[in-house]
């Protein structure tokens, strides 16, 4: 007993001893980096009096002159059979067993594409048919390309290698057959925009620092998500791992949650005897608040040390319509307070520069409608072909619900930009595009956080990114 008393009077004396003065203790500071909003997908007046086609025109209008310019540096002075290669200006110029080129935009008709007039005659069936992994059917689809002439059907074997999609600008070469279709030969693309920050990738003291790219933390109040989204705020704040680890958290300079960072709340088990009447209409009973207040908690740990942005994405409370608008500041009862200054709530898609470094995003729906007009299932080709096309999301307003732009088309690329993800995609995908004049951009496919444990950290100085993975050991 005497022995095991004195132990413990030793113990309580170190612990009351004073720090070693000799010894040196490290102080991390956070790096900071400028951050400059790029507000185009905001919408100050929101009114749907105006037609949704005049997008199609304004998209055309804009990417016409690149395209025209690319087709023209490519197919100029081309011959085939001797036969030289002219342009047509408008879709009913084309001749038939001509030579040509033409541009436009181009439409995909599909037997198995959603229609909505067709679900409001349909009205013999008892439910909804469940939504189709692919739009695609070899046998029915057809390839339209039009302008504001009109519209002239595109058929051959090179457009299986294009993987096409509607509202993508194009410029086809080939000529009018008798059936009156289109032959082509070759397809053009805009491919990249310009880049004005090119210079400052790649070269040490410009950009500084490092952003960490998450989507999908679906919090739903449970026990489990906290274990692994504490282990993330830990590891933000330089509280998780060695001093190594602590190092690499005080150059994070922002937190992006890219869309989906609600879902579904648990459901509570109601006790027998105890159950309500159902209500008609809206229940404030039947609210649950534990995936808002989860969300807020969690925030509210990072925003005294951390910047964070978060974008809408499709499960969380914000409007249907791309681009969606920032999330409501009633759902965040404490983050909201850091609002102006470390806190920023943003659009799907959202654009900004981070250290020098331009930044382009959305919340996954763009690239998720995009898949089911092609076959495959390579989504980073498809991130790629969005770049390359220069519109972030090409099929909107035809299958992907949109806000209908009257004065211009806001989802064109107009320049391109130094990092591209798209969030909520199924498993983590990165490549570095490369563009004619020097354009360098890395896309980044950003995986489901509640599934894969994963986020990706983005270097603003090299563009090298990396996954860091929080998972629980069973």
């Amino acid at each position: 007993m005497a022995s095991s008393s004195g132990a413990s009077k030793g113990a309580i004396d170190a612990l009351m001893r004073a720090p070693d003065s000799s010894r040196k203790y490290a102080s991390l500071q956070r790096l900071q980096s400028d951050h400059i909003p790029n507000p185009r997908f905001l919408i100050e007046t929101r009114t749907y009096q105006q037609q949704f086609s005049t997008m199609y025109f304004l998209r055309l209008a804009a990417l016409k002159p690149s395209v025209d310019a690319a087709a023209l540096s490519a197919w100029d002075d081309t011959s085939i059979a001797g036969e030289a290669v002219h342009h047509c200006d408008r879709v009913l110029d084309v001749r038939q067993g001509e030579l040509c080129w033409i541009s436009g935009t181009v439409y995909m008709d599909m037997a198995l594409k959603p229609n909505i007039l067709d679900d409001i005659t349909k009205d013999h069936w008892l439910a909804a048919p469940p939504p189709r992994a692919k739009y695609t059917d070899p046998g029915r689809d057809r390839v339209l390309l039009e302008d504001e002439s009109g519209r002239l059907r595109l058929v051959g074997g090179m457009l299986g290698t294009q993987n096409l999609v509607t509202g993508c600008v194009v410029a086809v070469m080939g000529s009018e057959t008798k059936d009156g279709d289109f032959e082509v030969l070759d397809v053009i693309i805009p491919d990249l925009p310009p880049q004005t920050q090119t210079e400052q990738s790649g070269r040490k003291g410009k950009g500084k620092g490092k952003v960490v790219l998450c989507s999908g933390l679906s919090f739903r109040g449970g026990l489990k998500e906290s274990f692994a989204t504490d282990l993330l705020a830990e590891w933000l704040l330089g509280e998780l791992g060695d001093q190594a680890e602590q190092d690499t958290a005080s150059t994070v300079v922002r937190l992006v949650l890219a869309g989906n960072s609600l879902g579904a709340p648990l459901s509570v088990p109601v006790p027998a005897g105890e159950e309500k009447a159902k209500k008609y209409g809206y229940d404030a009973s039947a609210y649950n608040a534990s995936p808002a207040l989860a969300l807020d908690n969690f925030l509210s740990q990072l925003l005294p040390s951390l910047h964070v942005t978060v974008m809408p994405g499709e499960t969380d409370p914000a409007n249907v319509s791309m681009p969606q608008q920032p999330l409501h500041p009633a759902i965040f009862s404490s983050a909201k307070g850091y609002g102006g200054s470390t806190f920023d709530r943003a659009t799907n898609p959202w654009a900004a520069e981070i250290g020098g470094v331009g930044f382009l995003g959305t919340s996954g729906q763009t690239l998720d409608d995009v898949y089911k007009y092609v076959e495959g299932d390579d989504r980073l080709a498809m991130a790629e072909r969005l770049l390359r096309w220069r519109v972030v999301a090409p099929t909107a307003p035809d299958t992907l619900w949109s806000y209908p732009f009257n004065d211009q088309d806001q989802f064109v690329i107009e320049e391109c930009p130094q990092v591209f993800f798209i969030g909520n995609q199924d498993r983590y995908e990165t490549s570095l595009v490369e563009g004619a004049e020097g354009q360098r951009c890395r896309v980044v496919l950003v995986p489901k956080f509640a599934e894969t444990g994963e986020v990706v950290v983005v270097d603003l100085e090299t563009l090298d990114v990396e996954v860091v993975k929080f998972q629980l050991r069973e």
